[in-house]
């Protein structure tokens, strides 16, 4: 029997979702320890974000199991169900952020779903959020039209830790920012991960993330996890797609370029 310790905070079993007549994930397998930065990484197609909206009961499964802090989702009832939701945040793919809301507004979005607080201290903890992700008072009333991509990205980080979650779910964190941008962002999921002691699944296709943030790296190829481990492991893996994407002329560029900061 693990203890609480040991215990994977999200487990996933013999997973198989899909469209029609094609299985996307075919009984993958997958588990993230706490306190880890999980990079899930794949082509193009490969149903990185398929798993992802799955494990958040965005999309249905056709079998096996997803248990997340010790807990079955298909054992539990909609109120547990919701009490559990809200041990995790989610940062959608391009932010996802509401138009029509301003960026103090979007942050205490989910407080005002979960949270019964009067308005001044909504207000003080959404400000908080938004000083951890590097946003001060004068962004925030703001819209989203307003905003550069990199402080978009920032907000829908600062909503996805609204609710003080233990985990926190990334899809394409780095996605459409300049190399400054997205360096700038990794090492904010680092802080935020050390200080807060998160578990982050993160999905990238950002081999410098993969590099520099990630503790352990999934490869989603063929409907299953191909590669798990370090970037060591990665680099050493002979799997077609895993030895294309990381000793690639980009990848390799990219080693050299770590090695000789290092040195």
């Amino acid at each position: 029997m693990l203890t609480p310790m040991e215990q994977p905070v999200l487990s996933v079993r013999d997973l198989v979702v899909g469209f029609r007549d094609r299985n996307v994930l075919d009984h993958l397998c997958l588990d993230v320890q706490a306190g880890q930065i999980l990079g899930l990484v794949g082509g193009s197609g490969s149903g990185k974000s398929v798993l992802l909206r799955t494990i958040l009961g965005l999309l249905p499964k056709r079998s096996g199991t997803i248990a997340v802090f010790g807990t079955d989702l298909d054992s539990i009832d909609d109120a547990a169900r919701q009490k559990l939701q809200r041990r995790w945040g989610v940062l959608f793919q391009n932010g996802a952020l509401y138009s029509s809301l301003t960026v103090m507004q979007n942050v205490q979005f989910p407080m005002r779903e979960f949270l019964h607080l009067p308005e001044h201290l909504l207000d003080e903890i959404a400000a908080t959020k938004l000083a951890m992700v590097g946003l001060s008072r004068k962004d925030a009333n703001k819209l989203p039209s307003e905003l550069s991509g990199g402080m978009t990205k920032r907000v829908a980080m600062a909503r996805a830790l609204a609710l003080d979650p233990e985990v926190v779910f990334l899809d394409e964190p780095t996605s459409g920012l300049d190399p400054i941008s997205a360096g700038d962002f990794d090492s904010l999921i680092r802080t935020l991960q050390q200080t807060l002691g998160l578990t982050v699944f993160m999905i990238t296709h950002d081999l410098n993330s993969l590099h520099t943030v990630c503790d352990r790296i999934a490869v989603l190829a063929d409907g299953k996890i191909v590669a798990d481990g370090p970037i060591a492991a990665m680099l050493a893996s002979e799997h077609p797609w895993v030895k294309s994407y990381f000793r690639g002329r980009r990848g390799r560029l990219l080693e050299h370029s770590h090695e000789h900061r290092s040195a």
